[in-house]
């Protein structure tokens, strides 16, 4: 689904992605893991065009060698969406002053169909977004901006979700409300996920893969029963 080869990104003078590889499978969910400052929230913006690339390419879609895919790099940044690719940032990024409806209506705009409708799948991950449909974003919770944030990524019906620490600052159950959320999405609508996630239950309960960065670089990658304790302590621990 996504094939990133020998990324290298630079801020300045400083050189933050090296020679970056990960390949995120069809139909899973991937997670890329490291101690803060190595580059994994970079990363994901350099996905969704935010920031420009020195090289290396970004392959969407084809099969597992990339063949027949498209060459991120080379679009605008406003494509990724009728690509079919939903981005939740870290932190969120809702619009407060709007109505949870006016957030979700957003996110229609860059559907590649151009569907006015709110799929009614929305409101089945998350009931509460429909029971707050008339509150404004601003006043909801944390988790319940959260959600509000997934729900505008999945309006558009992606085939790849991409959450930068979607646990970030959230009370434990709406956590693991998320988790169960990305495994049916998953299971049920063959969603491809990309995760931004430091904690390692979650990522151990929720995740089929793992990919571990430090420096700007990709130490380890596997399957997550293979995250060991010697990764962990090594690359992990602070």
């Amino acid at each position: 689904m996504l094939k990133i080869e020998k990324l290298n990104q630079f801020y300045g003078e400083s050189h933050t992605l090296w020679d970056l590889d990960l390949d995120v499978p069809k139909g899973q969910c991937t997670c890329v893991m490291g101690r803060n400052g190595v580059g994994k929230t970079t990363l994901m913006k350099c996905v969704m065009g935010e920031e420009l690339v020195k090289d290396g390419r970004i392959i969407y879609g084809g099969d597992e060698s990339g063949a027949g895919g498209e060459d991120l790099t080379r679009r605008r940044l406003e494509d990724r969406a009728a690509l079919g690719i939903g981005y939740v940032p870290q932190g969120r990024q809702i619009f407060p002053l709007l109505t949870v409806e006016e957030n979700l209506r957003v996110g229609l705009a860059a559907r590649a169909d151009g569907s006015k409708q709110i799929p009614e799948r929305i409101y089945e991950l998350f009931p509460v977004l429909k029971e707050m449909k008339n509150r404004r974003g601003g006043d909801l919770s944390g988790g319940q901006q959260q959600q509000l944030a997934i729900g505008r990524a999945l309006v558009i019906e992606p085939k790849l979700l991409i959450l930068d620490e979607p646990g970030e600052g959230i009370q434990p159950n709406i956590v693991a409300q998320i988790g169960e959320v990305i495994r049916r999405l998953i299971e049920e609508d063959n969603l491809t996920v990309l995760l931004v996630e430091q904690k390692l239950p979650f990522a151990r309960k929720y995740a089929d893969k793992f990919a571990i960065m430090d420096r700007g670089r990709r130490v380890a990658e596997g399957d997550i029963a293979e995250l060991s304790d010697e990764l962990i302590k090594q690359h992990l621990t602070v």
